[in-house]
């Protein structure tokens, strides 16, 4: 800016995400709700069944998991195959819809921050809430078979106080996709090919989360290579809340939360470094 110039407003990003960051997310939560909106809309837009989608896929998901459970012969610890696997298809769906999609925000967006200013941590918030409201339907659908077994004489019930948990799973499953989704996005805008191997690594965490309880693995050393992945102390809390199929282990879920908040520095700080100098290289 030379002498003669004099601007009213500046407009520009801090280095990193601040309490003024959220100040302008908080100004902006209509814009926020409004990207909410969209992404519900267009997600099953000119779709022939619609909707229904929300409970077609945990739905067939689940079956192909109960199939894996009866061929591989392995324990569910008493509870029904389709109880078990749906509970741990719906939460790990959350996950990895946040992660997914977050994980594209640069790239899938470039077209709105080249034009408007608007604060960019909005968008990923945006589909954190809106995977929010579908993990919600799909826990409705959980809920339904449950009572339907339940009437059936199928399975029982044994609710644990760790149910009270329940907010804060879904607090430590939003942080893990946010966190490594603006990790991730960061990254792809130098780095396209990465987005292709988080969507092939998602579908294969997946399988190795959801298809081998852990119950069902005598090994200490495997169960330990398992409990890395921070999202089996979720979903096995979950489980534990509904079921009591297992003993609740505070520790294991204590390495999520550090695991979630670990993800959440590193994605806040990698996404407002790059979010302004990614128009550049995207």
């Amino acid at each position: 800016m030379t002498k003669e110039e004099k601007w009213t407003n500046i407009i520009q990003s801090n280095t990193a995400v601040s309490v003024n960051s959220l100040k302008d997310v908080w100004q902006y939560r209509d814009l926020l709700w409004m990207f909410v909106k969209r992404d519900i809309v267009t997600n099953y837009k000119q779709t022939i069944l619609g909707p229904l989608w929300f409970f077609i896929q945990p739905a067939m998901t689940t079956a192909l998991f109960v199939f894996i459970n009866r061929a591989a012969n392995t324990s569910t610890n008493g509870v029904h195959p389709i109880l078990f696997f749906l509970i741990g298809v719906t939460a790990w769906n959350y996950f990895a819809e946040c992660l997914t999609k977050t994980s594209t925000t640069f790239k899938d967006n470039a077209y709105i921050f080249g034009k408007v200013y608007f604060p960019r941590l909005i968008l990923p918030l945006s589909v954190v809430f809106s995977s929010l409201i579908k993990f919600f339907i799909q826990f409705f659908l959980f809920l339904i078979t449950l009572l339907v077994l339940l009437w059936m004489g199928k399975t029982t019930l044994h609710l644990q106080p760790t149910i009270l948990l329940f907010p804060l799973l879904i607090i430590i499953m939003a942080g893990l996709g946010l966190g490594a989704g603006m990790i991730i996005t960061s990254l792809t805008t130098k780095y396209r090919d990465l987005a292709l191997l988080v969507q092939f690594g998602v579908q294969l965490l997946m399988y190795g989360t959801l298809a081998i309880p852990l119950s069902s693995i005598k090994n200490e050393w495997m169960q330990q290579i398992l409990l890395s992945n921070p999202m089996i102390p979720i979903i096995e809390t979950f489980r534990q809340a509904f079921f009591n199929d297992s003993a609740f282990n505070i520790n294991h879920l204590l390495y999520s939360v550090t695991i979630m908040v670990f993800l959440l520095l590193i994605g806040f700080y990698s996404f407002s470094k790059t979010e302004k100098t990614f128009t550049d290289t995207i």
